[in-house]
């Protein structure tokens, strides 16, 4: 299971796994749909999108990933 980070880096969004730089992006939206899609291709897992300040906004686990509610979404 995977874990995936949408931050903001000069403008722009990238997409990171493990550190990893995966895609960069215009727009938080498009990198979002990006991150979710690199998840759930690869087994699940969390995803977490980052402000413009650096905080955590939302986290989400990607089906398959282990999530610890019963609830989807």
């Amino acid at each position: 299971m995977a874990t995936a980070h949408v931050v903001p880096t000069g403008g722009m969004w990238f997409v990171k796994v493990y550190g990893v730089e995966k895609s960069r992006h215009f727009t938080q939206g498009v990198a979002w749909n990006a991150a979710r899609d690199y998840l759930a291709a690869n087994g699940g897992g969390e995803l977490f999108v980052h402000g413009t300040d650096g905080a955590v906004r939302t986290k989400d686990t990607i089906y398959p990933g282990n999530d610890p509610r019963n609830i989807r979404g």
